[in-house]
């Protein structure tokens, strides 16, 4: 039904993982103190990303203890895994399926677990800058930096990309990639340990083949996406897990799912434009507060929306595409 603006038009469905803290004010069942030196949990979530148009919607979250830790990766196993059994069988596995982390997932056991054999998922995911990488990036020659690119396609100011090589691969499944990417940070950045000459060095690894370094960066640099994600959810009930036990906020977060899943789908299928990139506060602003009245006359139900609204318009197309879109049963 959604067309053009399905998650799988470009014939791949990308899925990101990315952890999230929730605080917990009072005591609950497995909440323990953070990373962060706060106290709650830390739920791994799966957003499968409808693309730059579009927003987003879940497809798993594992709750997990506050002290869970961010890299482990029996739970990004355990949650890829839950991600995956809700795709369409035909990307439950193969290249079609790309599997995006930050550096949480940079692990042997994660990344082996995405290349087995007859699994053959396409991943992108962030690394550590380990001594060894740091020690090689010095070395790399100028004329192997490629520079990186935006979305438009436009050259990215300060930014490249180079490929790493040899022994650094060594253990890893084969066909893996590491990509490192330089970059001038912001005024008032602070740099840190691993950085080098004055650049912000960060890395990824993919079993992408046939693409451009440059263009790889730029995927894996729009995973940046699940924090949006995130950021909508706790907007519809991810701030807090209101109840005491375990299983109870296990269904809180079923809830929360739905919402998100009820909102993501409704901005493919009703609206277009920016307004498909709208999220929950907006939402509720400009759309769901919208004053109308239902009349009934003619044994017909009219629904009078107030003409001053800024976005009556918004509102009536949206219910408009809804009634022309084919009933699913």
């Amino acid at each position: 039904m959604a067309g053009e603006n399905a998650p799988d038009t470009d014939g791949q469905v990308t899925v990101d993982l990315d952890g999230v803290l929730v605080i917990a004010h009072s005591g609950k069942q497995e909440a323990a103190a953070t990373w962060k030196k706060t106290y709650g949990h830390h739920p791994l979530t799966a957003f499968a990303d409808h693309g730059p148009g579009g927003t987003g919607e879940p497809v798993a979250v594992l709750l997990r203890p506050g002290n869970a830790g961010s890299n482990t990766a029996a739970d990004h196993i355990a949650t890829a895994r839950l991600a995956l059994a809700q795709l369409p069988k035909k990307y439950r596995c193969g290249r079609q399926t790309l599997i995006r982390t930050d550096s949480g997932g940079g692990t042997h056991d994660f990344v082996s677990w995405l290349a087995k054999r007859g699994r053959w998922l396409s991943y992108s995911v962030g690394m550590v800058i380990t001594d060894t990488i740091h020690q090689h990036v010095p070395k790399i020659p100028a004329p192997a930096w490629t520079p990186a690119v935006e979305a438009d396609g436009k050259i990215r100011d300060g930014a490249w990309v180079a490929e790493l090589t040899g022994s650094l691969l060594d253990g890893w499944p084969k066909g893996m990639r590491l990509i490192v990417r330089k970059e001038r940070p912001h005024s008032g950045a602070q740099l840190r340990i691993t950085d080098a000459d004055g650049m912000r060095i960060t890395c990824f690894a993919t079993n992408t083949a046939g693409r451009s370094i440059a263009e790889l960066e730029l995927r894996h640099r729009l995973r940046a996406r699940a924090e949006d994600r995130i950021r909508a959810a706790r907007s519809t009930g991810l701030r807090d897990l209101p109840l005491h036990h375990t299983a109870q906020n296990r269904l809180w977060l079923e809830i929360v799912q739905i919402a998100l899943d009820l909102l993501a789908w409704m901005l493919m299928l009703a609206l277009t434009g920016q307004a498909r990139l709208w999220e929950p506060r907006r939402l509720r602003f400009r759309l769901f507060s919208a004053a109308a009245q239902l009349v009934t006359t003619g044994r017909r139900r009219i629904l009078r929306i107030a003409r001053h609204w800024p976005w009556t318009g918004e509102v009536t197309d949206a219910l408009e595409r809804h009634a022309l879109l084919p009933n699913p049963g």
